[in-house]
């Protein structure tokens, strides 16, 4: 069975990973400035940016079937068909 991933749940990893990856970007930000309004500022527009971007990513991975595995053979199968260049 070939399964397909709906936009919600790439919009909420999408945040979920925003939040831990600002963190992380503040906290670097913090520490080579010194200044925490200037890390603020920088993972302020980092989360813009890159949540748009991580979303859009995820998205085009959807399309991509290397990887992905479908319980039983038909799936399979419809993989196997699929990257069977004639």
């Amino acid at each position: 069975m070939i399964y397909s991933v709906s936009r919600k749940r790439s919009l909420l990893k999408s945040i979920t990973w925003r939040v831990i990856a600002s963190l992380d970007t503040f906290i670097i930000a913090w520490f080579i400035t010194g200044k925490l309004s200037w890390a603020g500022s920088i993972a302020s527009l980092e989360i813009l940016t890159k949540t748009f971007l991580y979303y859009f990513h995820e998205r085009g991975w959807n399309y991509i079937f290397w990887g992905k595995y479908a319980n039983g053979t038909k799936g399979i199968k419809k993989i196997k068909k699929f990257f069977t260049f004639k």
